[in-house]
């Protein structure tokens, strides 16, 4: 198991970074996209990334369950890319979000979590680093800022290395 956090703030690098990487390793790639589109300006990111992959990686569009899908779509000498952890946190949080009823998101966050150390493939997990400024207002704007931070140090505990990107530069963390 060779598992890599990617942090960064938006538009840093980040999934660039773990795409150059994952075409290093000449490796099947499957790519777990974890976004769900709600507007124009949201499709034209995400066909942004579609765009830049080569078109012979696979993909899986997982905003829920996520940890169950990373187990789905292991297999020795496979590298698996998840882009983006961020999305995954805020659609399982938020009240106005299309998602599964009852969803419980320390429930989904342990099943991650549980999930990394069993996995054999590559993995590359891309995740915004939101808390480097203020207090946000708002319960839910908290709480997310709040459970990123501690999802992302969770990850980084467990994970082999961990990268910050700045202005597409890597900054190997551990």
């Amino acid at each position: 198991m060779s598992t890599h956090l990617i942090l960064g703030g938006a538009r840093s690098g980040k999934s660039a970074y773990a795409e150059r990487l994952a075409s290093v390793l000449e490796l099947p790639v499957t790519y777990i996209a974890t976004a769900q589109v709600y507007d124009d300006e949201f499709a034209k990111r995400v066909e942004h990334h579609k765009t830049r992959r080569p078109p012979y990686w696979g993909l899986v569009e997982a905003p829920f369950n996520l940890g169950q899908t990373l187990l789905d779509n292991d297999a020795p000498d496979t590298c698996l890319i998840v882009d983006c952890l961020t999305l995954w946190l805020a659609q399982c949080i938020c009240p106005d979000c299309d998602k599964p009823e009852r969803l419980d998101w320390q429930a989904e966050k342990q099943a991650l979590l549980a999930a990394l150390p069993q996995l054999q493939a590559h993995v590359f997990l891309v995740s915004n680093e939101v808390g480097m400024g203020i207090v946000p207002l708002g319960e839910i704007n908290r709480q997310f800022q709040d459970e990123q931070g501690r999802l992302n140090q969770h990850v980084a505990s467990v994970a082999n290395q961990v990268s910050f990107i700045a202005a597409g530069l890597p900054l190997k963390l551990k």
